[in-house]
């Protein structure tokens, strides 16, 4: 049992047992006044009641949380499960699309279709472009190199020496 729920049992016992203590009080006629009248009623009976027919409305507003909590709890999993299924068969034909294009990619190979120069070609390409952007590299960073050379020659030389230069 939860804890809340034996709290609840808890409570509501010791409320039966405080009632059947308390039995000839709550029997017991009292004057009450209901605004335009007065009458002669059991009021221990009529708080009774009040608390029985609340804890009934809260019981009732419970289980009708709770059913619409399952049966959006249902909806959503029907949903959520079309959803992976319709996710399993975009990826299903996305790997079908793979091997075929594989399979086609291998067997252009096979043939012979795409010449190895045309790859050579290209990987020499590549590698011209590649070194001449290490040499622009190059250039770039002797060029800063000597500036910051030029700047730290210039903060040594005291102002002295800057007019006789």
């Amino acid at each position: 049992m939860r804890a809340r729920t034996l709290i609840l049992v808890v409570l509501l016992a010791a409320l039966a047992l405080f009632a059947a203590i308390n039995w000839q009080a709550f029997v017991a006629p009292t004057p009450l006044s209901l605004i335009v009248t007065q009458v002669q009623a059991p009021l221990g009976l009529i708080m009774l009641g009040f608390t029985v027919a609340i804890a009934t409305a809260f019981l009732i507003f419970i289980v009708y949380m709770q059913t619409s909590v399952v049966f959006e709890l249902r909806r959503q999993a029907r949903a959520l499960e079309a959803q992976r299924e319709l996710a399993d068969s975009a990826e299903a034909s996305r790997f079908t699309e793979l091997r075929e294009y594989l399979a086609r990619e291998l067997s252009s190979l096979r043939t012979g279709t795409q010449p190895g120069n045309e790859l050579q070609i290209k990987l020499d390409q590549l590698q011209r472009d590649l070194r001449e952007e290490i040499h622009t590299a190059g250039n770039t960073l002797a060029a800063y190199i000597g500036e910051l050379e030029e700047r730290l020659e210039r903060r040594e030389l005291s102002p002295a020496d800057r007019r006789s230069h």
